[in-house]
């Protein structure tokens, strides 16, 4: 099993940032990346960013791509996720997941989950 503890979460004007890291431990050999999802009140979860733990692959979803910056640091089996000029539309429960299979945008296609840090945007 591969546990995941995000933190960093908070509330943040807009146009603020935050930094979102992912610590993950037990069986993390097979995990070929990590990914970022978000989740609003009463909406479906959806992808964010992955890399993988090379950090040859990196992909954003077209509504944080320019805004927020996803990283990893292989010693600390740590992702982040840092986010610039957040907007209100960035409010929403962050998930940090890991996935065994390759270029995984898709929550099915992810192994392993953690419990979500709060990311709240005012106006």
């Amino acid at each position: 099993q591969v546990q995941l503890v995000e933190s960093g979460g908070g509330l943040v004007q807009a146009g603020g940032s935050l930094r979102l890291s992912c610590a993950a431990s037990g069986r993390t050999f097979g995990v070929y990346g990590m990914g970022w999802f978000r989740q609003a009140p009463g909406k479906e979860r959806e992808f964010v960013a992955v890399i993988s733990w090379s950090g040859g692959i990196i992909h954003y979803a077209d509504s944080v791509k320019g805004r927020f910056t996803i990283s990893r640091d292989n010693a600390k089996n740590t992702v982040y996720l840092q986010m610039n000029n957040l907007k209100p539309e960035d409010t929403a429960v962050y998930y940090c997941a890991a996935t065994m299979s390759l270029g995984a945008t898709m929550t099915n296609e992810y192994d392993y989950w953690g419990q979500g840090t709060q990311v709240t945007v005012s106006s």
